[in-house]
């Protein structure tokens, strides 16, 4: 069985679209929307294709109508694409992401999936990275063969042991230096984290599109362009 594994596509359909690669089963981790301007393209692909979804802490702000915040950096830029979004999508978009469960466990083949957008402590909001103590410490509860994470917008594979731990990186927002989209592939037990590059031109243009101010513009353009290398 071949499992397509996505996080943190943030709408950027170029480079969702820009992922070619056959699976039996798709699992998505969350974070649909914000900070990128296509959610309807996006949104539609997820429904037509994944498997499993849960919702990210972006799709909750969106789904549930939260007052966008104030500031700037990525909050800024988190506002200001959710009031473009919510002119975007439509009722049953808004609906879907509102109705994505917090956490779900799966069982594909003879496996079984834990799927969380961040940690189970704090299933939308804690950011954990590649910690293995602290992991194992949040995972001692479940009872899983994988456990399949995003949310730090970073790309790794922790074998804990007991599971593994995949977090299959950001589709359209990467931060770890590599513009790139990342995913990751879980065949017959075999984790393969991947990267494909896609038209970033695309995924700017895109965005100017959407009005936002010059330095909300340049800083997603940044984001985009460097894999958020500063």
């Amino acid at each position: 069985m071949r499992i397509l594994v996505l996080a943190d596509i943030h709408a950027n359909w170029p480079a969702l679209s820009a992922i070619h690669e056959t699976f039996d089963e798709c699992l998505v981790l969350g974070d649909l929307v914000e900070y990128g301007a296509q959610p309807v393209e996006c949104i539609d692909w997820v429904r037509q294709h994944a498997t499993f979804v849960i919702r990210g802490n972006h799709d909750h702000s969106v789904g549930q109508r939260v007052p966008p915040p104030s500031g700037s950096g990525l909050r800024g830029l988190a506002a200001a694409t959710r009031l473009q979004h919510w002119n975007l999508l439509t009722a049953s978009h808004l609906k879907y992401l509102s109705r994505l469960p917090v956490s779900q466990t799966v069982e594909l083949g003879n496996q079984r999936f834990h799927l969380v957008h961040a940690t189970p402590r704090d299933p939308m909001d804690e950011y954990l990275a590649t910690d293995k103590a602290t992991w194992t410490a949040r995972l001692a509860e479940i009872d899983a063969d994988f456990v399949c994470v995003g949310h730090t917008h970073l790309q790794f594979h922790l074998d804990l042991e007991r599971l593994q731990l995949v977090n299959p990186g950001s589709v359209g927002q990467p931060r770890d230096g590599d513009p790139r989209a990342a995913y990751a592939i879980i065949e017959d037990g075999r984790v393969e984290l991947k990267r494909v590059a896609y038209d970033i031109d695309k995924a700017v243009d895109a965005l100017r599109e959407l009005g936002l101010s010059d330095e909300l513009f340049n800083q997603a353009e940044s984001l985009l362009r460097t894999g958020g290398r500063s």
